[in-house]
């Protein structure tokens, strides 16, 4: 037996254990801890590029002047969004035959659709835009793939 067996012995049953956690776990709450990590994940990201000095103001389509995106905007975005998520994971658990495929591609679909808002938001800042839709990216890359690995386990 050589020295790094051990090692590697430990690492592969240290990932076990938090794979087995996820997959063990319901998928809504499976879904509430994903999105609440989504959240804070983008709210600081939102943080620092305020503090970096990029303009939080935007405008919805038909609104003549931007309004000021408040502090907690974006984790509040990502909470209300990533219900449709959740509800959508708990539908694809129980009746597709391939949820985690089912649920990563519709999902990729719609953060990439949800990049249209963004970009066609009037009197908004290029690098506000910017934000905005690289915030969808990182509530994205936090939601989908934790709620995709508990949907890989099936049900439990």
């Amino acid at each position: 037996m050589s020295a790094t067996t051990p090692v590697t012995q430990t690492t592969q049953t240290g990932s076990r254990s938090t794979s087995g956690f996820l997959a063990t776990r319901p998928v809504w709450l499976v879904g509430l801890v994903a999105t609440l990590a989504g959240a804070v994940v983008t709210e600081a990201f939102a943080l620092v590029t305020r503090a970096a000095g990029v303009p939080m103001e935007a405008a919805s389509p038909g609104a003549t002047q931007a309004a000021e995106i408040p502090v907690g905007g974006f984790f509040g975005g990502v909470l209300f969004w990533s219900v449709a998520g959740i509800v959508l994971a708990v539908a694809l658990a129980r009746w597709a035959k391939r949820p985690a495929r089912t649920f990563t591609v519709t999902t990729v679909a719609l953060t990439a659709l949800s990049l249209a808002g963004p970009a066609v938001a009037p009197h908004t800042a290029t690098s506000t835009q910017i934000v905005l839709a690289v915030s969808h990216v990182v509530a994205a890359a936090v939601v989908v793939p934790l709620l995709a690995h508990r949907l890989a386990h099936g049900q439990r």
